[in-house]
């Protein structure tokens, strides 16, 4: 998971800079491509399995459908938005999976784990209050792209321990550009801008491939984080995630939390 920290800002922070000159539809198609184009041949040398039963084809669909959603969310909020901000507006969702814990899966939350989702949820406020007045409704993306990634959580928890993670994450990326292929090509047919396609000049097809790697191996480690401990135990270590994203930030930026967004931030800690 620690890595995991460490991996996912790099590969957001890499698609913020390319977010500009690049196509929403072309840096999500990528991303999901380089994952399959990696791991597929990486199966096939290891001799991994790839059958799953009915029920973890439909989950893992599922799962795919809602990764694509949450990516391309966040990818256009860091048009907009401070890494170190988004990714702050994002960790609202272990409150959203603690929520979801205790009255989807009937799982046991106790008024001190309530408690902190309140404390925690008017930290997320603060970090939003001060964007919402620079940019409007956008500023609330994150917390959309949150509901998505902790449904993708809890349908991970619920396949990692069934499916091989590296076999898990290649189904996802060809299940990724088999449904993103059409829309692409809508794209092109239409001129619909988020979904056409530009020619990426040589530095860029080398960040767009880096990119796809950041993000293969970031979800590796936490698809594999969480076949092999609880998520009690993992969900606080995400937050390590904030202070990477803001020296990432400050590194490739120049962009630092202001007062009221760093008070946010460090109460939802």
């Amino acid at each position: 998971m620690l890595g995991f920290c460490i991996l996912a800002p790099l590969g957001d922070a890499l698609a913020k800079v390319l977010g500009p000159t690049i196509p929403l539809g072309q840096l999500v198609f990528t991303r999901f491509a380089v994952q399959a184009v990696v791991l597929i041949p990486l199966i096939a040398l290891a001799g991994i399995q790839w059958r799953l039963s009915p029920r973890a084809w439909r989950l893992a669909f599922i799962r795919t459908v809602l990764h694509i959603f949450g990516i391309g969310g966040m990818f256009t909020s860091l048009q907009y938005l401070p890494l170190a901000d988004a990714i702050a507006i994002v960790f609202v969702m272990p409150f959203i999976m603690l929520l979801l814990g205790r009255f989807a899966l009937d799982e046991e939350v106790g008024p001190h784990r309530l408690a902190a989702c309140a404390v925690g949820f008017i930290g997320t406020l603060l970090v939003i209050q001060p964007n919402f007045l620079a940019v409007g409704w956008i500023a609330l993306l994150p917390v959309g792209v949150a509901v998505i990634f902790a449904l993708f959580m809890l349908i991970t928890r619920k396949i990692a321990k069934e499916a091989d993670p590296i076999a898990l994450q290649a189904i996802s990326g060809v299940i990724a550009v088999a449904l993103l292929s059409p829309l692409l090509c809508f794209g092109l047919v239409s001129g619909f801008a988020p979904l056409t396609l530009v020619q990426p000049s040589p530095v860029e097809w080398q960040l767009l491939a880096l990119i796809g790697l950041l993000g293969t191996g970031a979800h590796l480690l936490m698809t594999w984080s969480l076949r092999y401990a609880p998520s009690a135990t993992l969900a606080p270590m995400q937050y390590l995630e904030i202070p990477v994203a803001t020296l990432v930030g400050f590194w490739l930026f120049s962009e630092l939390p202001d007062t009221l967004a760093a008070y946010g931030i460090t109460l939802t800690v």
